[in-house]
């Protein structure tokens, strides 16, 4: 078993039994825990028939590098799309694209996040580099809680010549970054776009940076330079669905 073959901790179990069950293959359980939301847990398997096995704390902790909360799911593997996947997907929508690209996030848990947020903001497709992401692992999924299961993860081999592919669809690419003149806030998110983010820190990179139409910054009052890249994320995005859903 690799570490992409399980999701563990109670949402991220629930979120996949209630959207996609047909994934999970087994439940584990710690013996001897119990609580109102394992037990709703334990019954929605078996009802669902999904095999349920009660184990010792330390099987499970072998399995899992994170906080379990007494849980485990072992699961099939994550589909994979590759940019073909990305043009079928949009040859398909009926409505203007609204994608995600991120670039150079290598924390698990900050893409788990990002998935998340882009999965409640109804992004069709989260973009990232193959040699430059964090891999779509237990840990990723778990911080996703579902999203991982809904949002296609796309993996794509040059970053910036799928930019460019994108611009020639007619998407319009957005980057932030914190030395913009233009606010997020007062830029049109209306139509087929793509929300880049870069690295926490050094931000986007000089390619994906030249790539974009226009570079877009956060306002911010306090002490602190610059925020949570899935933090910065989920503002982004939400602004674009606010301007999306009012136009």
């Amino acid at each position: 078993m690799t570490d992409n073959d399980i999701s563990f901790g109670v949402h991220a179990v629930q979120a996949l039994l209630e959207s996609h069950p047909d994934q999970i293959m087994e439940i584990w359980f710690q013996k001897g825990r119990r609580g109102g939301r394992l037990e709703k847990l334990i019954e929605e398997a078996r009802e669902t028939g999904i095999p349920v096995k009660f184990v010792d704390r330390d099987r499970i902790e072998r399995k899992v590098d994170g906080v379990h909360q007494g849980v485990l799911a072992l699961v099939r593997a994550a589909k994979v799309y590759r940019e073909n996947d990305l043009y079928s997907l949009l040859d398909n929508l009926d409505q203007p694209p609204f994608l995600l690209i991120l670039d150079s996030v290598t924390d698990p848990h900050n893409l788990g996040a990002c998935m998340r947020s882009a999965d409640a903001a109804g992004v069709h497709a989260v973009i990232v580099a193959r040699d430059k992401s964090a891999p779509l692992n237990s840990v990723a999924r778990k911080v996703a809680c579902g999203a991982a299961e809904t949002v296609p993860l796309i993996t794509v081999t040059n970053l910036a010549r799928t930019m460019r592919e994108l611009q020639e669809r007619g998407i319009w690419l957005i980057g932030a970054a914190g030395e913009a003149s233009s606010n997020i806030y007062t830029t049109d998110l209306v139509g087929p776009l793509s929300i880049v983010m870069g690295a926490e820190g050094k931000g986007l990179r000089r390619l994906t940076r030249e790539h974009c139409d226009a570079l877009v910054h956060i306002p911010m009052v306090g002490s602190v330079s610059s925020l949570n890249v899935s933090v910065a994320t989920g503002i982004c995005l939400f602004e674009a669905l606010r301007q999306r859903t009012q136009h």
